[in-house]
């Protein structure tokens, strides 16, 4: 889980900038975490400011959308699961207004399907079920790509499982990016809905 870490060593004296520790860029990467608990923001902040990046916060969805029009982050964190406007809202506007930031969830609630390079994620993190080493890691990455990202043509259609019983999961729409429930039990292998908001077939696979 996410907790506060030390700052990896340097690597040397290797050229190759994937290989350089964020410190040593010529700017600080911004990200913005976007979590309804203020402790997990504040245990965001102790665990990413000494790993180099500047860390603004947002306690749900609306608080977010008021971070984006002041500046834009690098990379943004998400829970799922928030008063307000939750997760699966927010974003979906922001696949839809800035496609270019690559996005990380990160969620208690939920169990993913094919959510990493998916239309609403580029990486999924269950809280308590990862290592900060490898959160950082997949930060790293992702801010070091060329932000020049897949359609959502190209994309994964994400499916979401909530923890516990449950008679629906949630899928999100490649075509409009929100996300509908549906309806289980369902047979394992491809499937396929009809979204809520737009009425488009959406197909997905369960596994």
């Amino acid at each position: 889980m996410l907790e506060s870490a030390e700052p990896s060593a340097e690597s040397g004296s290797n050229d190759n900038i994937n290989n350089v520790s964020v410190d040593c860029m010529p700017f600080r990467y911004r990200i913005l975490f976007v979590d309804d608990e203020e402790r997990l923001r504040d245990i965001a902040k102790a665990a990413l400011e000494p790993q180099g990046y500047e860390v603004h916060c947002a306690k749900d969805g609306f608080a977010g959308l008021v971070a984006l029009k002041e500046s834009l982050p690098d990379l943004i964190i998400s829970d799922l699961q928030m008063p307000n406007m939750n997760g699966f809202e927010f974003l979906s506007v922001v696949r839809h207004r800035f496609p270019h930031l690559p996005v990380i969830v990160i969620s208690g609630e939920f169990s993913g399907v094919d959510v990493p390079n998916s239309v609403l994620a580029d990486a999924f993190f269950e809280k308590s079920q990862y290592e900060p080493d490898q959160l950082f890691e997949r930060i790293a990455d992702l801010v070091r790509t060329d932000p020049i990202r897949p359609s959502v043509e190209k994309r994964n259609t994400p499916v979401w499982i909530p923890h516990g019983e449950s008679k629906y999961i949630a899928v999100t729409c490649t075509h409009c990016l929100r996300t509908f429930s549906v309806r289980t039990p369902l047979a394992s292998g491809i499937q396929q809905a009809t979204c809520d908001f737009c009425s488009s077939t959406v197909q997905f696979r369960l596994s």
